[in-house]
């Protein structure tokens, strides 16, 4: 397995456009095609208020467990809507289906941007009408972007049966990040040939150590979907459950998720740097994912990264705030690979490699909970000015 170039996997193409939707003139709609109908998973944000693309496409898939295009529109989220919003997700099926051919049950919408806001389909209409398809054309990647700095993704390539298969990632998010799935827009296409139940067990088991491990301001979006789309033309036999070419095509999952969950972290609005927590020996598997996620999601813990203050009593506070099984006489906490704490004791540390690791602009925090022996990763950002600065003028 190695990482590669960024390239769409066979068969697939896109295409992206500034439909207005945005005031500026940035790129705000793309389309993502197979050249064949696609096995299909997706993994979906439990807000209480999912957006009508997201109520819609994961019917689709829940029922054809099939796909063939996604069209994703930034700028305006579809979301707290009502029944005008379903039926204007209903309306782009259409004619993204009568302009592509395609029939509207394999295609999937994704929208991203202001809450509350009735779509313009006068407005989404003409930006189809303008869009064309390339399998050069790697655009889609910023047309879904918002508040991002940049674009995330990444392509990777594996060998299954001696058969090259590419997996290729793209994903949106900077804030409204703490997810309990989805996240962000993400969207990862592969050239494999999968058994349609398989795609959704990897998919879903893979979010739970990577994107459901990050967070930036404890807001979940009413529209954060992960979706996937494989469309078999690597020509590999299919991958069933329990044989080495599904842990072979996990792992695949499994580097193109995490990579694109860090890639999120790190472009945090405002952020400055990238923290990575990793807790040791706990009670059980949940307990280190949740510790892990309260030390990164802690707002003491961010405004301590961003101040660059050795202040670990705030760590103590979030360890202390789960239900977690702890042991208030056995907590090792750790930073940069320097031991601050040993059995719940402070220990003799240098302070001015303390403060050079901290100056740094990505922060590894190791905390041993010594319950257990499960070990848990999460991803987060500091909290600086800029956030709400950011927030604050938000037009989506």
């Amino acid at each position: 397995m190695k990482t590669i170039n960024f390239k769409w996997p066979i068969g697939f193409q896109s295409g992206a456009t500034h439909a207005g939707f945005k005031d500026h003139q940035k790129q705000d709609l793309c389309w993502m095609v197979s050249k064949v109908p696609a096995v299909a998973a997706g993994v979906y944000t439990t807000n209480q208020f999912q957006a009508a693309p997201v109520q819609f496409t994961k019917h689709t898939i829940d029922k054809h467990h099939q796909m063939q295009a996604w069209i994703i529109n930034s700028g305006n989220a579809n979301s707290f809507t009502g029944k005008q919003g379903i039926q204007n997700v209903q309306i782009e099926t259409q004619l993204v289906s009568k302009k592509l051919h395609l029939n509207p049950n394999l295609i999937g919408v994704a929208s991203t941007g202001i809450i509350g806001k009735q779509m313009q389909m006068d407005l989404f209409e003409n930006g189809l009408n303008q869009l064309q398809l390339s399998d050069q054309n790697y655009d889609a990647t910023k047309a879904i972007l918002t508040t991002d700095t940049s674009a995330k993704k990444i392509c990777i390539e594996l060998n299954i049966d001696n058969h090259p298969v590419t997996i290729t990632g793209f994903a949106k998010g900077s804030g409204m990040i703490h997810p309990h799935m989805g996240t962000t827009l993400s969207f990862i296409t592969t050239d494999a040939h999968v058994d349609k139940l398989v795609l959704q067990k990897i998919l879903q088991q893979k979010i739970a150590t990577s994107f459901n491990q990050i967070t930036v301001d404890g807001c979940m979006s009413t529209n954060d979907m992960v979706l996937s789309m494989a469309n078999g033309m690597a020509d590999n036999p299919i991958i069933k459950e329990h044989t080495k070419e599904f842990k072979a095509l996990a792992k695949g999952y499994e580097l193109i998720l995490t990579s694109l969950a860090k890639m999120v972290a790190k472009d945090g609005e405002g952020a400055n740097k990238l923290v990575e927590v990793h807790v040791h020996n706990a009670y059980s598997q949940l307990e280190a994912n949740q510790v892990a996620r309260a030390i990164v999601g802690s707002n003491l813990v961010k405004a301590m990264i961003f101040g660059e203050e050795n202040n670990w009593g705030r760590i103590v506070q979030a360890i202390g705030q789960t239900i977690a099984h702890v042991d208030p006489n056995a907590i090792g906490i750790t930073f940069g690979g320097v031991p601050l704490v040993k059995d719940s004791t402070p220990l003799k540390f240098d302070e001015q490699k303390i403060k050079r690791i901290l100056a740094g602009d990505e922060i590894k925090i190791e905390v041993d909970l010594n319950s257990g022996h499960f070990h848990g990763i999460a991803w987060g950002c500091d909290l600086s000015y800029k956030y709400v600065e950011i927030n604050a003028a938000y037009e989506g």
